[in-house]
Formats: structure tokens, C-alpha cells, sequence
């Protein structure tokens, strides 16, 4: 499906079944000839119509059209993509532009006075010609080079220049920057440079001297001399940037430093400091030997100036390595602290005398050492003559004396000719271990590791370790200083058991300690010392430290010794006591057993701090009990078995008596009685069932003794009777415990603390208190009311009240003082409920046990009835009658309350986005009477909101209640429109132009001018009176308009006389009948000028003018004016604001003024008789208008040719300058100058031999100068 669908994207359009292809491309391709054709047509009617606008537009639409239809038909051969259509569009474009005067091209031989139009740039008003444009133009290959340059500061009418040079003497110097050479063996070359200044060498000549080479003897070799040409010095260039650039991308992989690499590099950096006049050539030189430069000859064949030194020396480079093979495998690269001794040796070669530079690095930190004058006594230095190659043996002898990665690297050697070679450049490889560099030949690496260090932790001499019986103890060892890349660690232990078997150490156990392990620790499971033997690394042996012992302590079982004994009282057996004496480390815990008859056993525990205890069990009641010890644990051992003597017994406790706990007054416990002539009194009985207990009742003139026998459990309550005299009147006695018997006849004495009966006789009671029998108080909202209380009975009490209205919520309050107040916030009546004092219930007394609570009424605010407004249920809101903008008005409000008051309230309109309203303001007036005049706003138009939101007086101010509003539901609103005052003004007060006897109507409906803004509610009734001020008439109209916009159109209205008119507006009103808004005067009127035909009349008389000059002619009309003119058959129009005209002439031809029009291009009048002629500015060209550089020699002369164009005959001056240091640059100070005249000729020539630039600075002929003279 997709590809059916691209093929039938790929068809023509038009099927060709309908037209062929060949025939589509034939038609489609006619019909674009047939529109160029057309277009040519038109281009020819633009030239005489001066309508360009309109046909510009024309053809870029159907230019457009023309493309986008053909890449829309797909006819093949003529389908083209986006880009490509779009470049199609954009050429015909700009090929339209060009042919209807859209787009003008300024290719300077015909382009105006640069100077005068500069000088003409402030002048806003100046008018300009338009710019000539000539198709020879483009075909000038003259002139298309100047339309690709920069025209803003080329002078088009003086162009071109002449420079003079006197050549200056040229030398040669080999290798300019006396660089050293060398060369690396095998099969390197080296680039001798030679510095040559004023010239291009065309050939170098030089000799070649072998080292080895002994004038006279045969076999030591031969001066060999070598000459080159231009075609060999670029060869020997080419190869020498081509072995450049592979030097530096492969510099990492060469073996060999070679100073090729160094001295390109230094070529280059000397070719970019090279000055415009030197050359730089190459010597190439592939073995060692001096060069000596003898000839250089330039591009004439002379021969330059040789300098000094003529000759240079390449020597082989030197060499520096170690002897030994490199360090490898596992130990070879790798030493223990205190191994710090190394012997290297170096193998060093060059020509002497040689200095090494050596570095030492140390975990990064690097250091650099440097061995001077290696040497033998044998060996010559270059001075003499001897430039052989040596070989020395350098011992090197380095103390290892840090931890860490020591690496000693060769960095470079120099040899006595001052080549240095680098040694380290980056070619070592990394261990694969120890990641250190490890080059065999400029590299030592080693991996110097601390020793590792191992003792005892937490144990040694005087701090033995504790062992339990059947348990192991841990043992901690700690390690120290290891090096990670020593690990794994080897720990020998060995275990002396001399306690058990004397003076023998049965055995030695290994340990392992990894990397990163700084404490080890091992089990141990018997007594003894543990004694560390050695420690070893995988490399290093280790120091063993102190403590290097651990004794291992095995400690006893806990025990203990018991003995019971037997507590006899009384009845009987009353318990046992057991005397505990312990073995071994305090605290213990006793743990033992208890069990009563049947009943399940107990199991209980004891903590002791000491070696001795007693325990003591003496039950509370009677039955047969059983003792055992079970466990015992210490502060090393926990629950031990205890294999103790264990106790059985027959226990009969004492009796004892205690009241039942009751409130407790100061010293004892108290009862109160409120009712009744008996007090239950609560006893506590301890012992054998059934009891006989005795009481005594103390009251203020008696006592009595009672005794309750036969009590059979525990606790009891014991009726105790009130005595008479204190149960009629009130008052307290006290109960106290004599005597308990037990079961067994044994009777004890009870020595507790009695319990005292309060008794009353009166009840408590409460009650409202009022003067005048009137229980009631009125408050403000939200404050609380005291309601006065009348309370008997003895404090504090507890009330309990409620209001009426809510029966079923009661609540209570604690009150300390008969004569409180019960505080209350709420409005209603309240009830007193019921009374409680602290000993006895009370009663409220009826009739007083209510009180009311009322609230003092807010303030409110109504509308006085007798406004004339109308209610609105559905918003709640008084709509007043509608008024005037600025017209004042009033409400009455009825206020209730207490004076004075103040209102707050809203003042709101209608949003202008028409979503509901927006507040104004918010303000607050005041008022000391009950009726208020309340003032509306009306100063601005559109319907206004008012909402009484907040009213206080003198109970509750504002001030005070700030944040009380009132309730939306219950708020005074009241609304009234405000009707806009109506107004009428010109939008503009630009003046209007007319012509006599036009009708005063709108001229452009584009323009704002005349037109009058209305401002109201239409339909408007408008009054305007027109004033002829020359004719002293006044003409007043009445219109009637129904939009707020309207423009002066009066079609009755005809101005018959020339003069000022001036239109005002007298008056406006609008349906509401409003009086009109005070207009701005300068708005309510607007001035008209009626005027006749202009006129134009030229300020010079001449008729020969050039281009560049400004023709003026004075205006007569009122402005502006609208100037037709022709040049060259072509018409035009401009625009002028002010008299005088100026316009400025930029086409040589005839110009002619052809009419003349004022009042917006109204009033327009022919003119039949001023013409000119405008010519062209005449130029000048040195050396035919290009820049010429001339070299010449002392002796010769140049010719300098001056190319005059215009109309003869010619004045013409130019000048010699001192010629710039940059080509291309400006010419310096000027030497001299010459003005010929009476020129004829176009063409005129002088001769020179002194240097300099010769350029012209001005040119006259018949007509017209160029640049034109100033004006004083």
C-alpha cells in the first residue's frame, strides 16, 4: 500500500493518457516564455507611466504562482525539490526588483558625490533624484570587482594608486637562531634553516665537512658540495612539513629522541615571527658533519650578502640508558623497610662534555638531580676540534629510605655541542602488580613496603583474660603498619599450658590476617599463656611488640554454705530465717522456692552485694510450707545448680488489726457521718480465723469499749454505734484497734493509729442572692456575668447548674467561698441543680434557684421610610431614582441604639470585564442622632453598590468590636445608577486643508482629522458653528448622531473664499438629558484653510548644473507640497514640507519640473518651462584605477599614467606620498604636489625615480570639479 501510494505521489498531475510528458514540459515551459515576454512589455510601459509599485507587485505574484503551480503538476525533468523552488522564487524576485526599480545597485561609476553627500547628511529635508542604475554596469568586470567590495570610503571618481619602491639589499644567514643540531641513528635527517631578507632565493649553494674527515689522509672522508635550485628548496620544504606532521602524531610510539622533531619545531616558531620581506629555506642533512653555506643567489641571479656564522655543526645526539636488565618478577621490584641500599648504573654516549638530569619521585613528590661534566681526562672538548662521540659507565649508588613507590627516571642528557634529548617521554609501560612505570632503559621503579606490626590487645602482664568453664574466650591481636601489597599476613601463636603440665608448650597454632585487617582475633577454649611468635608478610618480616603474652585465667564455679534455723513465737512456728554465706564474684543472685500446702510453688529471687546474707520467710498465713534453694549466679556464672538443704514447716502467724484505708485528715484517717447513730468502720485481720477483737470509742466526756467476737474473714466492717450526745448535736470521736485474739487463745495488743468520726447534723445548701428580690443582669455579647451565690455547709462545694432551655446538659463548678459567683457567658435563664460541700449532699432552696442573664441589643440601621426608593426581594437591596454624574444626593437612615454611632460601609460598581462588582472604597462615618443624612457618591458614572456592613455605638464601638460583623442576610444595600455627563471633542486638532469651493466633507477616510468623539448615551443631539474669518460669517448646523464617532460631513457647506475657517462645538446632549462635561477648549474646535493653486519658481537662473549639486526653488501654497518632475524621460514625485524646495541631483541628463501641488496633493497645477541640464562629475584614474607596486633599482624611473574621464579640457592635481610600510595600507606624509591644467587629452603621464605613492586629490573639466569646493 505505501509503495502504490509513493508511485502515484511520483505521477504527473495530468494523467498522460490526457497530454504526454514531452508535451506537458513543451506548454508549461511556452507559457513561462510568454510571461517573460509580457514582463518585458511592462518593464518598458514602467519607464514612461512610473507606476513601478504596481507593477512590482504584479509579477512577484505571478512569478510565485508560475513556480509553486509547476512543482505542483510533478511533470518529470521539471521537478525540482523545496530548496530548489525556493531559489527559484527568490531569483525572479529579486530579478523584479531590479527590473520595476524596487532594488537599486550603486556600482560607483556613476553614483554621486560621496563627499558632498556627506556633507549633506544633516540635512533631514534634502531631497534626492533617484540613483541612476545602467546594465553596462554589471557587465564591467571593473565594476563588478567594485560591487563585491566595500563602498562606504571608496572614492569613485579618484581611483587607483602608484607606489614606487627602492628594492633594498638582500642577505642570507644560516640557521639564524644558532640552534644546536644532531642526529638519532638510523636514518634520521635534520633541517638546517637559512634566513634570506629582501629576496627569494633561486639558489643555494653549500659544503658538506664529515666529522671523521683529516686533511691529507685518505680513508677519513671528502668535502662533498651540494647546490640546489628552487625546485629542490621546495622539495626539501615539502618533505620536511610532511615528516613534521607524522612526527607528531606517532611521537609516542619512536624509541629515539631526534632532534628533527625539536628543530621543525623551532623552524616553525621562527616562520611565524617571519617580517613580510624574509624567506625562509631548509638544508636537509642526514649524516654528521659541518655545513657551510657559500652561495645564495635571488631571483636576478645576484648574489646575496652572506652573514656570519656561515657554517654549523650536526653531531650525533647523546644517549643515556641503564645497564642492567629492568627489574622484574615479584620480589626483584619490591623492598622492605630498612633495605635501603641501591647500586644502578648508566650507559651514556655523546660528544663530551656530558650532563645528565635524573629525578627521584616519591609517592608523586618528585625531585630532579643534574651530574655535570661527565667526562674523561682523554677526551677533548668541542673547542678543540674533536667532535667524536664518546662512551662512559656512570655509576649511580641511591638510598631507599621512604615507603611508598620510589621511581628514579632518566629525564634528558646534554651534550657538549648543547643538544638535549629527553629521555622520559611518556613511552613506559605500568606493572601489572604494582602499577609503576617500568622502562627498562630510563626507568627504575620500586615498591618499597613497611614492616608489619602485631601485639596483644586488651590483655597482658597484670591483666589476664577470664575463661569460663565450658565456654571460649576471644583473644584480640592488633596489626600495625602493614603495607596492602604485603598481605596476607602469616601470625604464629604459641600456647603454653605450664599450669596444667609444668614447663611444657604443647603446641603453635597460624593465623591469616588480609589486607586492610588491623585486629584479629581468635578463640581460645583452655587456660594457659598465649604467646605471639612472629608475624610475616608476603614479603617483609614483621616486629612482634609488647605486650607479646596473654594469660588466659579459668575462674570457679560459684558456691554456696546455708544454714537454716527455725522462728518460734507465740502459737508456734512463725517462719525460718537462713544464714547464706558465698563463694565467688559479688553480686550474687539466690534463687529459691516456696510452696504452701497444695498450692502451686514460688519461685523468688534474692540479690546480694556481699559474701553473707540471711534470708527471712515469716508468712502471713498459717498452713504447711516447703523451703528449697534452686540456683546461684555471679557476675561470671548464672544459674548454677544449688544442691542445698532444703525445709519443710508448719507456720501459725501471729494475729494482727489495721483499719481499712479512708481519707486521711492531718495525722489520721477520718470518717464523716451525715446520717444515721451507726459508723461502719472497715478492720483489716491478719492471722488464724476466727478473730476476737476489741474497740475503744473516745468522745469529748466518755469512753466505751466494744468487742466483736467470732470473725471469720478479712476485711470486715465493724458497726461502731454514734454516742448520744454527739449524734443529736454533731460533733467527732475517735475508734481505736486494743486487742486481737487468733484462733489459738493468742492475743496480742494493737498499737495503729486510730480513725476519726466526724459527725453533722445540718445540711448544706445553696441559693441566688438578689436586693430586691429581681435575679436578673444584662451584659454585652461575648461578655461574662457574675451571678451572686449564698452557699452553707463546709467549703469547698460542688454546684451543679443548667439553663432552662437546655435541660439535659447539667454542669458543674467548684466553688471555695460561701459567698462566690457562678460565671456564665450565655444569654437565657439558669437553674441551680444541686449542692455537695465537702463532707455531706446538701439541698437547693426553691424559689431562689434561678437567675436571668440578658444581653444588652446591638445597634441597627434602616432606610428612612419616606425615601423614594423601590425594595427588590430578590438581592434585598433599595434602588434609589437614577441622576446626573457630579449631581448631589442623599439618604436618610433610622438609627437604633445608643449614641453616637458609627457606620461602616462598602461602596461598589459593576467590574468592567462585566463579572460581577468590584469595591470602591470602604469608609466610616459618624452620627450623634438617631437620624442621619447619609451622602451617595456620584462623582464618577455607572451604577454604585452601598452595603451597611458594621455599626457601633456607645456599647459596642467599633473600636472594640472590630471583628463583629453583620450578618450578609440582615445588611442594609441600597443601589443608584449614575448617569455619564455627555461630552463632544475633535480627536485631533491637526488643521484640514481644502480647496476653493470644496464641500466641507471628509478627503481621507484613512485619516483621524475631523473627526469629533462623543461621550454619553446616544442618540446625540449636536450643535457646531462654522466661522469664515476673512468673510466674518458664522453658519451654525444641528445634527443628529447616533454613534459615539462621527466625522465633518456637511454636503451643503461649499467655502467660497479663500482664508482661515474655524469649526467649533457649541453644545452636546444625549438621552439622559445630563448637562454636557467641561471639555479641554483646544478640543472643542478645529481650523480649516481654504487655499488656491500653488506655485514653484527656481532661485537660480542657470541651466547647467552638475550631479551632486542642489537645485532650490521657492513654494508658494500652503504646505505641503506634491513636486512632479522627469529626468531622462522618467517621471516623479516628491513631497516637501517647507519653502524652500531643495532637491538633490544624482542622474546626469535633463531634469524637468512638471507640476506642482499643495493640500495633500490637492489643488495641483502643470508647469510647461523649467528645465535643466544636469552633468556628469568628471574623474581620475592612476594606473587605470587599480593599486600598483613598483620595485625599482638605484638608476631606474617608473611611470606614473593619469586616466581623465568628462569633458575637456582637464584640471587636475595629484600628489607623492610616503609610501606605506603594509601593503595595501594608507599612504604617510605627503611630499610634494602639483597641479597640471589645460588639459585635452584623456590620458596624461610623468616619469619618476624617487620612491613614494602618487595619488589625485582633484579633477575639474568643463562643467563640473570634483570633490566641489567648499564653501567659506
Amino acid at each position: 500500500m505505501t509503495e502504490q501510494s509513493s508511485t502515484s505521489a511520483r505521477r504527473p498531475l495530468i494523467p498522460e493518457n490526457f497530454i504526454d510528458v514531452p508535451s506537458q514540459r513543451l506548454y508549461y515551459l511556452s507559457l513561462g516564455l510568454l510571461l517573460q515576454a509580457t514582463k518585458a512589455f511592462d518593464v518598458l510601459q514602467n519607464l514612461f507611466s512610473n507606476d513601478a509599485k504596481r507593477y512590482c507587485g504584479k509579477w512577484l505574484c505571478i512569478d510565485f504562482a508560475y513556480v509553486v503551480f509547476l512543482s505542483q503538476l510533478r511533470i518529470p525533468r521539471l521537478t525540482y525539490g523545496k530548496a530548489t523552488v525556493l531559489v527559484q522564487i527568490l531569483i525572479l524576485w529579486f530579478a523584479d526588483g531590479l527590473l520595476f526599480g524596487g532594488i537599486s545597485l550603486n556600482f560607483g561609476q556613476r553614483s554621486p558625490d560621496l563627499h558632498t553627500r556627506s556633507n549633506l547628511q544633516q540635512r533631514i529635508d534634502l531631497t534626492s533624484t533617484p540613483e541612476p542604475f545602467y546594465w553596462t554596469d554589471i557587465l564591467s568586470p571593473s565594476r563588478l570587482t567594485s560591487f563585491f567590495s566595500d563602498h562606504r570610503d571608496k572614492n569613485q571618481h579618484l581611483l587607483g594608486q602608484h607606489t614606487v619602491h627602492m628594492s633594498p639589499i638582500s642577505t642570507a644567514q644560516l640557521n639564524p637562531d644558532g640552534h644546536p643540531f644532531c642526529l638519532s641513528p638510523p636514518g634520521h635527517t635534520a633541517f638546517v634553516p637559512i634566513l634570506v631578507n629582501g629576496t627569494a632565493p633561486s639558489s643555494v649553494r653549500y659544503s658538506f665537512t664529515p666529522l671523521t674527515y683529516i686533511d691529507g689522509q685518505p680513508g677519513t672522508g671528502r668535502i662533498e658540495h651540494i647546490e640546489m635550485n628552487t625546485k629542490e628548496l621546495k622539495a626539501i620544504e615539502q618533505a620536511r612539513l610532511e615528516g613534521l606532521q607524522v612526527v607528531r602524531f606517532t611521537n609516542s610510539d619512536e624509541d629515539e629522541f631526534d632532534e628533527y622533531d625539536d628543530g621543525d619545531d623551532d623552524s616553525l616558531s621562527s616562520e611565524s615571527h617571519l617580517r613580510k620581506t624574509e624567506f625562509l629555506a631548509h638544508v636537509r642533512v642526514s649524516k654528521p658533519g659541518t655545513v657551510r653555506l657559500d652561495r645564495v643567489l635571488d631571483n636576478s641571479g645576484i648574489p646575496v650578502k652572506l652573514m656570519h656564522p656561515p657554517e654549523v655543526t650536526v653531531v650525533p645526539c647523546p644517549t643515556a640508558q641503564y645497564t642492567e636488565e629492568p627489574l622484574r618478577g615479584t620480589e626483584s621490584d619490591i623492598r622492605c623497610a630498612g633495605d635501603n641500599h641501591l647500586d644502578l648504573t648508566i650507559d651514556i654516549r655523546g660528544v663530551p662534555p656530558l650532563s645528565l638530569k635524573w629525578s627521584k619521585d616519591v609517592n608523586g613528590k618528585k625531585e630532579t638531580f643534574l651530574v655535570d661534566n661527565i667526562e674523561d681526562s682523554s677526551t677533548a672538548y668541542p673547542s678543540t676540534g674533536d667532535l667524536r662521540e664518546a662512551k662512559f659507565k656512570v655509576p649511580l649508588s641511591l638510598s631507599v629510605d621512604s615507603l611508598g613507590r620510589v621511581t628514579f627516571v632518566l629525564e634528558s642528557v646534554i651534550d657538549g655541542m648543547g643538544n638535549v634529548v629527553s629521555l622520559d617521554q611518556g613511552k613506559s609501560s605500568e606493572s601489572p602488580r604494582t602499577g609503576v612505570a617500568v622502562d627498562s632503559r630510563t626507568v627504575r621503579s620500586l615498591n618499597v613496603l613497611s614492616r608489619p606490626r602485631v601485639s596483644f590487645r586488651q590483655c597482658g602482664p597484670g591483666n589476664p583474660t577470664s575463661l569460663l568453664i565450658g565456654s571460649e574466650s576471644s583473644l584480640v591481636l592488633g596489626i600495625d603498619d602493614g603495607d596492602h601489597f604485603d598481605a596476607p599476613w602469616t601470625v604464629h601463636i604459641a600456647y603454653d599450658s605450664s599450669e596444667n603440665t609444668v614447663g611444657v608448650r604443647q603446641h603453635y597454632s597460624t593465623l591469616q590476617a588480609e589486607a586492610n585487617t588491623r585486629e584479629l582475633g581468635f578463640s581460645v577454649r583452655a587456660p594457659g599463656e598465649y604467646i605471639i611468635s612472629s608475624i610475616k608478610g608476603k614479603y617483609c618480616e614483621g616486629d612482634v611488640l609488647s605486650p607479646d603474652m596473654c594469660k588466659v585465667v579459668q575462674k570457679p564455679l560459684p558456691t554456696a554454705e546455708i544454714e537454716w534455723k527455725r522462728i518460734h513465737e507465740c502459737s508456734g512456728d512463725t517462719g525460718v530465717s537462713a544464714a547464706l554465706i558465698l563463694h565467688g564474684a559479688p553480686p550474687f543472685q539466690v534463687y529459691y522456692r516456696t510452696q504452701r500446702d497444695n498450692e502451686s510453688p514460688r519461685d523468688l529471687v534474692k540479690t546480694f552485694t556481699t559474701s553473707r546474707g540471711i534470708i527471712t520467710l515469716q508468712p502471713e498465713h498459717s498452713g504447711h510450707y516447703y523451703y528449697t534453694f534452686l540456683q546461684l549466679s555471679d557476675s561470671n556464672y548464672k544459674k548454677i545448680p544449688l544442691d542445698g538443704p532444703s525445709i519443710d514447716q508448719i507456720v501459725h502467724p501471729l494475729a494482727a488489726a489495721d483499719f481499712v484505708p479512708v481519707s486521711a485528715g492531718r495525722n489520721k484517717m477520718v470518717l464523716n457521718s451525715c446520717s444515721g447513730n451507726v459508723v461502719d468502720v472497715g478492720v483489716d485481720l491478719r492471722g488464724t480465723p476466727p478473730w476476737n477483737l476489741e474497740l475503744q470509742v473516745v468522745g469529748p466526756r466518755s469512753t466505751n469499749s466494744i468487742v466483736i467476737r467470732d470473725i471469720s474473714s478479712s476485711p470486715v466492717g465493724v458497726p461502731v454505734p454514734i454516742p448520744s450526745d454527739i449524734d443529736k448535736e454533731g460533733g467527732t470521736f475517735e475508734v481505736d484497734l486494743v486487742t486481737v485474739e487468733d484462733m489459738y487463745g493468742c492475743k496480742r495488743s494493737v498499737s495503729v493509729p486510730g480513725i476519726s468520726v466526724n459527725v453533722r447534723r445540718v445540711q448544706p445548701t445553696a441559693k441566688f442572692y438578689s436586693k430586691d428580690g429581681r435575679r436578673q443582669v444584662t451584659i454585652l455579647e461575648d461578655e461574662s456575668a457574675e451571678l451572686p451565690l449564698r452557699l452553707t455547709g463546709d467549703g469547698p462545694w460542688k454546684v451543679k447548674y443548667r439553663m432552662m432551655d437546655t435541660p439535659d446538659l447539667v454542669q458543674a463548678v467548684v466553688l471555695a467561698s460561701p459567698n462566690d459567683y457562678l460565671r456564665v457567658k450565655g444569654k437565657g435563664t439558669y437553674e441551680l441543680v444541686e449542692v455537695n460541700d465537702i463532707q455531706c449532699p446538701g439541698v437547693v432552696i426553691p424559689g431562689d434557684n434561678t437567675y436571668e442573664v440578658d444581653w444588652v441589643p446591638r445597634p441597627s440601621a434602616r432606610l428612612d421610610p419616606q425615601m423614594p426608593a423601590v425594595y427588590e426581594p430578590y438581592n434585598r437591596s433599595h434602588i434609589l431614582p437614577a441622576i446626573c454624574q457630579g449631581q448631589h444626593d442623599y439618604v436618610d437612615l433610622e438609627l437604633s441604639g445608643r449614641p453616637p454611632f458609627q457606620i461602616m460601609y462598602n461602596v461598589a460598581t459593576n467590574a468592567e470585564s462585566g463579572g460581577g462588582t468590584i469595591v470602591l472604597d470602604q469608609l466610616t462615618i459618624s452620627s450623634i442622632q438617631h437620624r442621619t443624612r447619609f451622602q451617595l457618591h456620584t462623582s464618577t458614572p455607572g451604577r454604585k453598590y452601598y452595603e451597611v456592613k458594621q455599626i457601633g455605638d456607645a456599647a459596642y464601638p467599633l473600636h472594640k468590636d472590630a471583628r463583629t460583623l453583620i450578618p450578609r442576610s440582615e445588611r442594609l444595600l441600597f443601589e443608584q445608577e449614575i448617569f455619564r455627563k455627555p461630552s463632544a471633542k475633535f480627536k485631533t486638532d491637526n488643521r484640514l486643508s481644502y480647496c476653493l469651493n470644496d464641500v466641507l466633507g471628509p478627503k481621507d477616510p484613512a485619516s483621524p482629522d475631523g473627526t469629533i468623539l462623543l461621550d454619553g448615551t446616544p442618540p446625540f443631539q449636536l450643535q457646531l458653528s462654522i466661522k469664515n474669518l476673512a468673510a466674518n460669517k458664522v453658519r451654525v448646523e444641528h445634527i443628529e448622531v447616533n454613534d459615539r464617532i462621527w466625522r465633518l460631513n456637511l454636503p451643503s457647506y461649499y467655502f467660497t473664499s479663500v482664508g482661515p475657517y474655524q469649526v467649533t462645538i457649541d453644545s452636546v446632549l444625549d438621552s439622559s438629558r445630563c448637562e454636557q462635561a467641561t471639555v479641554d477648549p483646544l478640543h472643542r474646535s478645529v481650523w480649516i484653510d481654504v487655499a488656491e493653486t500653488a506655485a514653484i519658481i527656481p532661485l537660480e537662473k542657470k541651466k547647467d548644473f552638475c550631479v551632486g549639486d542642489i537645485i532650490q526653488f521657492e513654494l508658494e501654497g500652503t504646505p505641503p507640497w506634491t513636486i512632479g518632475y522627469r529626468i531622462n524621460g522618467k517621471s516623479y514625485t516628491r513631497d516637501a514640507k517647507a519653502s524652500p524646495f531643495s532637491i538633490l541631483q544624482q542622474q546626469s541628463g535633463d531634469f524637468t519640473i512638471t507640476s506642482i501641488a499643495h493640500q495633500h496633493k490637492m489643488c495641483k497645477a502643470a508647469i510647461t518651462n523649467l528645465q535643466m541640464s544636469i552633468h556628469s562629475l568628471p574623474s581620475a584614474l592612476v594606473g587605470h584605477g587599480k593599486r600598483i607596486y613598483q620595485d625599482i633599482h638605484e638608476g631606474d624611473q617608473a611611470e606614473i599614467v593619469f586616466t581623465l574621464i568628462g569633458e575637456p579640457p582637464f584640471t587636475f592635481t595629484y600628489q607623492r606620498s610616503e609610501p606605506s610600510a603594509k601593503k595595501g595600507g594608507r599612504p604617510g606624509k605627503v611630499l610634494e604636489t602639483h597641479t597640471v591644467s589645460g588639459v585635452t587629452a584623456h590620458e596624461y603621464s610623468i616619469t619618476s625615480a624617487v620612491e613614494g605613492t602618487w595619488t589625485v586629490t582633484s579633477i575639474s573639466d568643463r562643467y563640473c570639479r570634483y570633490p566641489a569646493l567648499q564653501a567659506e
